[in-house]
């Protein structure tokens, strides 16, 4: 989703309304991430893909990005030429390789992870690491975990 100059939503999951359907009694769970556009004045946006067949692939999957180097590989493309997105769901010890950027932003949606160099991360822990990369990822129990990556190679200097 782009705000861009400005879009009206809602968050609410009750499209089962409209559509006439039962209440929906499992939970939903949320994450919501923002990355500024590199240009102003943006008209407002919504694009939604389903990634699941990528995802039981393994390894990194480029979810989002204004990157060059991902334009052919980007399920969804975005306005900031310097930030990507990359998702991750690893099997019980199955294991990626972050990538190398000046700053990388790691949040575990689901399950436990081993961040090499760093340690055990919980579901829901966050880590911010700058002038780094390569380091491994590794899911340490069943059913395994998700990790979301923004790669990012703005400076101040950028904007």
């Amino acid at each position: 989703m782009s705000a861009g100059t400005g879009i009206l939503h809602s968050e609410k999951n009750d499209s089962w309304r409209l559509e006439g359907g039962s209440t929906h009694t499992d939970p939903v769970r949320f994450v919501q991430m923002w990355v500024v556009p590199d240009e102003a004045g943006i008209p407002p946006g919504y694009e939604q893909l389903e990634i699941d067949d990528e995802l039981l692939r393994g390894g990194l999957t480029t979810v989002a990005s204004g990157m060059d180097m991902h334009s052919d590989t980007a399920a969804i493309r975005i306005r900031n030429k310097y930030a990507a997105l990359h998702a991750a769901r690893l099997p019980a010890g199955g294991s990626v390789t972050l990538p190398e950027a000046p700053f990388l932003h790691l949040y575990v949606p689901r399950g436990n992870v081993v961040l090499e160099g760093t340690g055990e991360l919980q579901e829901g822990d966050a880590v911010r690491l700058t002038a780094t990369g390569g380091q491994h990822i590794t899911a340490e129990q069943p059913p395994g975990a998700e990790i979301l990556v923004w790669e990012m190679h703005a400076t101040v200097r950028d904007w």
